[in-house]
């Protein structure tokens, strides 16, 4: 079984306020791109997986090799995931990653949600979409999007996914194409988050919202011309402070034609919306 893990790029992203479990509550637009790893599943005497492709890139202010979990953890996981609910025998998985790691993306998770879909394939377990969110949902925040794989927003901690109908979203797919920087930095998760204020404490201290505070599936109405005033992802105040460098490649997009450009996810991929 051969499978083709795709990445996705984050639409706004507004981290609304802290949890009491620690995480944050997230608003952001889930958007399928088409760059690929290649997972392939093969029945095999014992578990084991092998990973090929691209490499991590260099760590900026963060040397914590732990915040660089492998890839193959999260299949991993996945398989054993459902090893306990079904008599699966040991396969032998092989991953070639073409989608950067540490890069906003999500590869780790779209392959951990792959592994999913292509064991309920390769075993008739029959499994329903909805069956499989909720088995994707226990290994990542942005896994279970990768199951469903079309435009969704996200909500919680990423986990709470729901269909959306927005004018500037068809106006996208109509009239647009997506371009990706793929700077050479590594953004962990914790190297995001570390110094972020969320909305809830920014409006308390009387700080006024780039965006007003309008629900982002409001904002997604507005035509894609109109998104650079309008649409933010707050992770880019933090993270550019660490690596400043980013800052210039969100404008490089710029100069060269798009009508907007952000960081995707935690960082560092910036994408460019260009005019066909």
């Amino acid at each position: 079984m051969i499978v083709y893990p795709n990445a996705k790029i984050n639409i706004g992203l507004k981290v609304l306020n802290k949890r009491e479990d620690g995480f944050h509550n997230l608003e952001t637009l889930f958007y399928p791109i088409n760059k690929c790893d290649i997972l392939e599943i093969v029945e095999g005497k014992e578990l084991k997986m092998e990973q090929y492709g691209i490499t991590i890139p260099s760590v900026a202010g963060d040397n914590d090799a732990a915040a660089m979990a492998p890839e193959e953890n999260l299949c991993i996981r996945a398989y054993k995931l459902l090893k306990k609910d079904f008599d699966i025998p040991p396969v032998e998985i092989y991953l070639h990653k073409n989608i950067p790691v540490g890069a906003g993306l999500g590869g780790g998770s779209s392959d951990a949600a792959h592994t999913i879909l292509a064991l309920d394939k390769l075993y008739n377990l029959n499994l329903t979409t909805r069956q499989m969110a909720q088995y994707a949902s226990i290994l990542g925040s942005d896994c279970a999007f990768f199951i469903y794989n079309r435009p969704m927003l996200g909500e919680g901690r990423g986990e709470i996914l729901s269909e959306i109908s927005a004018a500037g979203l068809e106006d996208l797919r109509k009239n647009y194409t997506i371009e990706l920087i793929h700077p050479p930095y590594f953004v962990s998760t914790a190297q995001a988050y570390g110094g972020i204020v969320p909305r809830n404490k920014k409006q308390e201290a009387g700080i006024i919202l780039p965006d007003n505070g309008m629900p982002l599936v409001e904002l997604l109405q507005s035509p894609v011309t109109e998104w650079h005033n309008k649409i933010f992802n707050d992770f880019e105040e933090t993270v550019f402070a660490k690596i400043p460098q980013l800052a210039d490649y969100k404008q490089e997009l710029y100069d060269s034609g798009a009508v907007y450009a952000a960081m995707s996810g935690s960082g560092s991929t910036m994408f460019g919306i260009f005019k066909k």
